[in-house]
């Protein structure tokens, strides 16, 4: 693919614009404590987006409509404030594991773990104060044709309650008209642990704040899923979609079906298209007729969590808007959930001296 070569040169020459948020009073850095609050904009012709280093997060993602009307596309809160122990993960980077660790607990080499529980008897997205709710430094950034920026967190032996010190890096990059890359790399310094890395965008081709995803048309490049069971804790099973309201191997509206799923879809689906030299490959194709926008999402991830926004409640978004259930749907690429428990799923943990690695590409068209 295309993409492949430019991975390989990633963090040597990084660039962004320390910028404002857009409406939000030009450009803005302030301190919380010891630590700087920065907005930081890549752009590259109509197509844009905003970071901040509160949890490596996405504010913002814009581009035209079929009529030349540009949006914004993705859920987020109207100030920084509301991303302070939010528990909805608007366009933050989780981890250190990503997804449920059932009953927040897990051993490696015989040596017991206990992650801090903040979704019932389970931990969730790293825990109470995962790597959305921490201060990233800005190691490299950089304008240009192809601007990019690098966010760097330590996160130190027993955060939330994970063994040893893991350096994390993660790079945004927009790649070309329209697109966009992320390239998260951890490396274990002292202990073998647990890694697995997500981006939690909502996403609303239509425009935040503008109705529900559910007439979306939604294909997923998988054949199967991993089972649940009530707490949304997988029960080691691998099964077919052939048959259940799980299928978007073709394009779907997820309203079609989505009465027959408990609660919403907030499941694993197992990735099997044909991948590329470097595992990369096609994950998801969402498309909405109103804009005319398509997006298509490619990684390197054995799985993908597809999620309807089942508990958006009304949420105060950015410019007045309210996001009520179903507003935005995200599309995590990952490991499998809880791999510490299933030794059938691909492993998770990784030792001193391994780095993990994850990359995604987003495309983005326009379908008249």
């Amino acid at each position: 693919m295309a993409m492949a070569g430019g991975r390989s040169t990633m963090l040597m020459c990084l660039a962004v614009v320390l910028l404002g948020i857009a409406g939000n009073g030009g450009a803005e850095a302030r301190k919380r404590g010891k630590q700087t609050l920065g907005y930081y904009e890549l752009r590259r012709g109509e197509f844009s987006m905003v970071l901040t280093n509160w949890g490596a997060t996405i504010l913002s993602v814009r581009l035209p409509d079929k009529n030349g009307h540009i949006d914004d596309v993705v859920l987020g809160y109207k100030n920084i404030g509301s991303y302070v122990n939010d528990t909805t993960y608007f366009g933050a980077l989780v981890g250190r594991v990503a997804n449920r660790i059932a009953g927040g607990r897990f051993t490696i080499k015989d040596h017991p773990y206990h992650t801090y529980r903040n979704d019932g008897h389970n931990t969730l997205h790293g825990g109470h104060r995962g790597f959305n709710q921490v201060f990233w430094t800005v190691r490299e950034r950089v304008t240009g044709e192809f601007p990019h920026i690098t966010f760097a967190y330590r996160s130190y032996d027993g955060e939330q309650g994970f063994p040893g010190n893991l350096d994390v890096l993660v790079t945004y990059k927009i790649d070309g008209d329209f697109s966009y890359s992320v390239t998260m790399y951890a490396r274990p310094l002292d202990k073998p642990t647990p890694v697995n890395l997500a981006q939690h965008t909502y996403w609303n081709l239509r425009g935040h704040g503008n109705g529900t995803i559910l007439s979306h048309a939604v294909q997923i490049v998988a054949s199967a899923v991993t089972p649940v069971g009530g707490d949304l804790i997988p029960t080691g099973a691998v099964a077919p979609v052939a048959g259940t309201p799980f299928d978007f191997r073709s394009a779907a509206a997820p309203g079609a079906r989505i009465a027959e799923v408990e609660g919403g879809y907030d499941i694993n689906y197992v990735l099997d298209g044909v991948a590329d030299g470097q595992g990369v490959r096609k994950v998801a194709v969402v498309s909405e007729a109103e804009s005319g926008r398509v997006m298509e999402l490619w990684a390197d991830q054995p799985g993908v969590q597809f999620y309807t926004g089942n508990f958006l409640k009304g949420d105060e978004g950015k410019g007045g808007a309210r996001y009520d259930k179903y507003g935005g749907l995200c599309l995590e690429t990952q490991d499998y959930p809880d791999a510490v428990h299933n030794p059938a799923f691909p492993t998770e943990v990784y030792r001193p001296g391994q780095v993990y690695k994850h990359y995604m590409l987003y495309k983005f068209s326009i379908k008249k």
